[in-house]
């Protein structure tokens, strides 16, 4: 199994009081790619991080194999996904792909 995570943190123009509705919607269309997606196991959106986190929301992804984070990154659903929902609100972007 393949474990992709990513973090971001929310763009300083982003206020407050949106971060909850923002990560609510981010979470909710997140989900809906498993299914979507070939060898998209599960989708985890972490939003209320311990204060010792260096970033304010996370994905944690499973995937069958390591070529399913390449899939999952190019899938027009997942881009979709991603232009709307994600990018547009966030920056500081780390990943960490493993297999375990």
């Amino acid at each position: 199994m393949v474990y992709h995570i990513v973090m971001w943190n929310f763009k300083k123009e982003i206020p407050e009081e949106k971060k909850p509705e923002l990560k609510a919607s981010m979470a909710e269309h997140l989900q809906t790619l498993v299914g979507q997606v070939p060898g998209l196991l599960s989708v985890k959106f972490v939003e209320d991080p311990i204060p010792s986190s260096t970033h304010e929301i996370a994905l944690v992804t499973t995937m069958e194999k390591a070529q399913g984070v390449a899939v999952y990154g190019s899938h027009p659903a997942h881009v979709a996904v991603a232009d709307t929902y994600v990018r547009p609100y966030v920056c500081d972007r780390s990943c960490l792909d493993y297999e375990a």
